[in-house]
């Protein structure tokens, strides 16, 4: 039944195509009539030759004029099927694969996160692509199937309705075994789809950490799990075709049985005069054009099945719900005031992280959030971006309930630098503008100078027009922050949140870095997640968090003098 009701959402996506769908209708209609009308001309001129005891030139000649004729307009009628069911098959792909990518961004990040990104990958390209050579192939197969099925009844009834009566009969023998074979084949080609998924994840994880598998000489180890993955792949394919392959055979070898029948048939009634040579001629060409679909349809079952199976990992994405975002508040003029109050969360119902969270920061306040790995700095910060939604509690900006404000509006407010420096394939002007679509060229320059990245920038090849390679391949990992830094800094946000932002950053640069902070946090609200202390000294509050509560607050020297956690935490970088 799911495959069904994938099948049928995606065919529901060719309406706005229901034009050129009937258009390929009429062409195959105008090819396979030609085509069906070309053995009777065959069979009259073979009549013309051997029936009357002499050969009639003449009509003979003309016959042949009316074949050539049959023979052109049938294969523009077919080429011209071929290009406007190849268009449609595209063109909904396109579609496909807009819209699949479009709900990846609507979904909620907790699907992104819970979902490997390969086999997220594998559902754009790979699935969508099989979806679109179904499409080809069941579309080409089901208009000339159809029409060609009809037509060349009607034609052997006109002939010998018995001989079309028996024909009738023995062919749907091969569909019944093709759709037993379909059945028995299904499962194992919606395995091997998953299987693509996996090993496209697993492929993807390695190719883009290649450092850390070298670092590590974990390369044997690697192959060894990628083998693992590709054995199975190759045992479930390899069964999943075998099977697929049975039905075209089989299929054929019924179809062979009835040709025989017809030609057995046949004969009989010539010897008994009921019908010419030419007819037995013509007839036996329909008993094959008859069973052709069938076997074309057959042929194609492997591909049809893998369609099946990409269609429901698509439609498995599509059907995804949006993200939740019904808000309509807005806060004109951001002063930058947040409120947390009495908030928990905890990613998974059995393990919670922050429970009963309170805070108030001022506007233009500097908070510094630091603590062990796992005590939720980060989820704090999600919860601030709305990239999750906190379960109970209430987050306020300017006393809004952030849950109130569009998350497009809400985080036009905030400016955010991650640990994890993200770059496109573009160049370092368009890299920077990503930041304020609007902002001019002298703009991103002078960010770039705050964020001490324009040195460095003048010195590449083509400067600001320099290609950047996918991930920032070519730049190290502190020009790749620094210029995380000066794209965030052109969004001129009223909430700054710094998570581990110069942690890539030599000493050097950094303290020109934080010169550079400490002057775009002027005035704004800021969020300082920070592992190394030494950084954080300046800040008005630091929040002290341990197992998703804030266990104490309060400035550097305040939080030294009391000797709490800490203390502990910032001696402990300078021990040993």
């Amino acid at each position: 039944m799911k495959k069904k009701t994938s099948a049928g959402k995606i065919l529901r996506r060719l309406r706005p195509y229901t034009g050129l769908l009937l258009l390929a209708l009429l062409c195959a209609v105008a090819s396979v009539t030609l085509t069906l009308l070309i053995p009777v001309l065959i069979g009259r001129a073979i009549d013309n030759i051997i029936a009357k005891g002499r050969v009639d030139f003449e009509a003979v000649a003309r016959i042949l004029g009316y074949i050539g004729i049959s023979v052109v307009g049938m294969a523009v009628s077919q080429w011209l099927m071929n290009q406007l069911i190849n268009i449609i098959s595209y063109k909904t792909v396109r579609d496909l694969r807009r819209d699949i990518f479009r709900k990846l961004n609507s979904v909620p990040l907790s699907y992104i996160d819970t979902h490997p990104h390969g086999d997220l990958i594998s559902r754009v390209i790979n699935d969508v692509d099989a979806v679109g050579d179904g499409l080809t192939q069941t579309f080409l197969q089901l208009f000339s199937g159809i029409v060609t099925i009809v037509g060349t009844l009607v034609f052997m009834l006109t002939i010998d309705w018995r001989i079309a009566i028996a024909v009738v009969v023995l062919t749907p023998m091969s569909l019944f075994v093709a759709g037993f074979i379909g059945k028995l084949t299904h499962r194992r080609f919606t395995e091997q789809q998953l299987l693509q998924g996996d090993i496209s994840s697993y492929v993807e994880e390695h190719v883009g950490n290649q450092r850390i598998v070298k670092a590590f000489s974990y390369e044997k180890r690697a192959f060894e799990e990628f083998e693992k993955y590709n054995e199975r792949l190759y045992t479930v394919g390899f069964k999943a075709q075998f099977a697929g392959a049975l039905a075209n055979p089989t299929t054929r070898f019924v179809n062979a049985c009835v040709y025989a029948a017809v030609g057995i048939i046949g004969a009989l009634t010539v010897i008994s005069g009921g019908l010419s040579i030419g007819g037995l001629s013509c007839f036996l060409t329909y008993a094959n054009q008859y069973t052709k679909p069938f076997n074309e349809v057959t042929g194609v079952l492997t591909q049809f099945q893998t369609a099946l199976a990409a269609a429901q990992r698509v439609v498995e994405v599509l059907d995804e719900q949006d993200e939740a975002d019904p808000g309509s508040g807005v806060i004109p003029d951001c002063g930058g005031n947040v409120r947390i109050e009495n908030v928990s969360f905890s990613y998974s119902p059995d393990k919670p992280l922050i429970e009963n969270f309170s805070l108030e920061v001022k506007s233009g306040s500097h908070v510094a959030v630091v603590g062990p790995t796992g005590c939720g700095k980060t989820t704090l910060i999600n919860l601030l971006m709305r990239f999750y939604d906190v379960n109970e509690g209430r987050i306020l900006l300017d006393g809004v309930d952030i849950r109130t404000i569009p998350r497009d509006e809400l985080r036009k407010n905030y400016g955010m630098v991650l640990q994890d420096s993200w770059l496109f394939c573009g160049t370092i002007m368009e890299n920077l503008r990503y930041g304020n679509e609007n902002a001019s060229d002298e703009e991103i320059i002078a960010a770039a100078k705050s964020a001490h990245a324009h040195s460095f920038i003048r010195k590449m090849p083509k400067g600001y027009q320099t290609m950047i390679s996918e991930g920032g391949g070519n730049l190290s990992q502190g020009q790749k922050q620094l210029l995380c830094i000066a794209r965030a800094m052109l969004t001129d946000p009223k909430v700054l949140i710094l998570d581990e932002a110069t942690s890539s950053i030599d000493t050097l640069t950094e303290s020109r870095v934080q010169r550079a902070f400490a002057k775009m946090m002027k005035g704004r609200t800021s969020f300082v997640v920070a592992h190394r202390l030494s950084t954080i000294r300046e800040s008005d509050v630091i929040l002290v968090m341990r197992e998703g509560n804030i266990v104490e607050q309060g400035t550097h020297e305040e939080l030294l003098d009391k000797k709490g956690f800490y203390y502990e935490l910032y001696n402990s970088q300078f021990s040993g």
